[in-house]
């Protein structure tokens, strides 16, 4: 089997510093470009005729406008106003009001363990902060109270809630919409092969230029160096999740970012990561999390429920298990 060069997938660019090449026989050059979009580094690589420059140029500002939209910190985008209302019933954009609608449809995919109005405990946690540490159990519990997807209705656009104290995350979402739409717009403007990674979220487009599948490195839990697994895919998206990807130890316990709306802490199930193989990163961006969240057995009924999904389960004792198949 030809071992081509391993794209880790919870790594952000790192292995996408691609040289600009030219293919002769297609007349076309492989472009790249990287920013800081989403809280991450985001890079891409394109194969394209000249204008591949101004077609990554545009998925920048497609980013750029998305943050606009779903940003919870940016006071000037779209859902910062949404919780910071003044009402109970707002109106709202078509993009703010499909990605809600997809986080409301994993509410109950996920036994109501994937939430989007986990805001306030992520708050209280801080995982971004060095100086997180373990928040008082009468706060963790105050705002879990809040936390509670149920009370937030979507009808059309008109988007209504039953707390003033609701607060939307759509974090666990984004990248993957973000991924689907480049790559749409990528693909109707005529590229046939390329990569989209937005760290964790990786997206390929069509195969390699030399006609080979892309190779997607999983990572090893807690160790950034090293590959655990790796997956072919073309015209897929691997996207990965992780409890390494944000955390802390204290008294030698670690607390991870993947919190249970229903007890306000990390939840505890033995899943170190997974990683989902399948068409649509928004998808895999929804199933990654959820997964997480119900543990292995039930994450793997899941998936093999599904049609054209795959994934990958990395326990606590680095131990794989394989469920689904994509397509």
């Amino acid at each position: 089997m030809k071992r081509n060069k391993v794209f880790p997938a919870a790594l952000a660019a790192a292995g996408l510093l691609l040289s600009v090449c030219m293919h002769a026989e297609a007349k076309q050059k492989d472009y790249t470009a990287a920013n800081f979009f989403f809280d991450t580094v985001i890079s891409l690589r394109i194969t394209a005729d000249e204008n591949g420059q101004e077609l990554l140029n545009h998925c920048m500002d497609m980013c750029r406008n998305y943050e606009h939209i779903f940003s919870r910190t940016d006071e000037s985008s779209e859902l910062y106003a949404v919780n910071h209302r003044n009402t109970d019933t707002v109106e709202v954009s078509d993009e703010l009001a499909y990605l809600i609608g997809v986080g409301l449809e994993y509410y109950e995919i996920s036994e109501k363990k994937f939430d989007i109005t986990v805001a306030p405990l992520s708050d209280l946690w801080d995982f971004k902060s060095p100086d997180a540490s373990i928040p008082d159990a009468e706060d963790i519990a105050k705002e879990a109270a809040k936390v509670d997807a149920s009370k937030v209705h979507l009808d059309g656009n008109t988007l209504s809630f039953d707390s003033r104290d609701t607060m939307i995350d759509l974090g666990a979402l984004v990248k993957g919409y973000a991924a689907d739409e480049m790559a749409a717009y990528l693909k109707s403007e005529g590229v046939s092969s390329g990569l989209i990674n937005l760290g964790g979220n990786v997206l390929t487009i069509g195969s390699k230029p030399d006609g080979s599948m892309w190779r997607i490195g999983i990572r090893k839990p807690f160790d950034s160096d090293a590959i655990i697994d790796t997956v072919e895919v073309s015209d897929q998206t691997v996207v990965t999740s992780g409890v390494y990807e944000r955390y802390f130890e204290q008294d030698g316990v670690i607390y991870h970012h993947i919190l249970d709306p229903d007890t306000g802490y990390p939840i505890e199930n033995g899943i170190w990561g997974d990683s989902i193989i399948c068409s649509s990163s928004l998808q895999g961006d929804a199933l990654s999390t959820t997964c997480l969240a119900l543990g292995v057995e039930k994450a793997s009924e899941l998936i093999e429920s599904l049609d054209g999904v795959e994934a990958v389960f990395i326990n606590d004792r680095l131990e794989l298990t394989k469920a689904g198949e994509a397509d």
